[in-house]
């Protein structure tokens, strides 16, 4: 009898912008997400419900059995938390780049140039 392979899901988050401007830290970020990350209601689920994060230079994935039903909205609410708590909300944002990915993007600014010039 063959068994079935277990399907996983993975979900990316995509740190690219900040860590090539040192503004970032990878590693603290991803320590963060394996202290907080809730798997049925409880913190320090993780290794008995196999989900593991692994880490690139700039990308963490998240990768979780299919019948868990990992949330990748959860992912987006701790990583908002996070850049709350580093003291960068106010520059950056959370975006969904994809159907299994988030993306940290900087907020964009236009100069205020515009409004004077009109008044003379």
């Amino acid at each position: 009898m063959v068994k079935a392979k277990k399907s996983t899901v993975k979900f990316v988050i995509d740190c690219t912008q900040p860590v090539d401007d040192k503004v970032l830290d990878v590693a603290q970020f991803e320590k963060y997400l394996h202290d907080r990350i809730k798997i049925g209601g409880k913190t320090g689920q993780m290794a008995a419900s196999n989900v593991v994060i692994t880490r690139d230079r700039t990308k963490l994935t998240v990768a979780s059995p299919q019948e868990l039903g990992f949330s990748k909205r959860q992912l987006k609410y701790l990583s908002k938390r996070y850049l709350k708590k580093q003291q960068l909300k106010e520059y950056m944002r959370v975006v969904a780049s994809s159907k299994n990915s988030y993306e940290l993007k900087y907020y964009e600014v236009s100069g205020g140039d515009d409004e004077e010039e009109g008044e003379e």
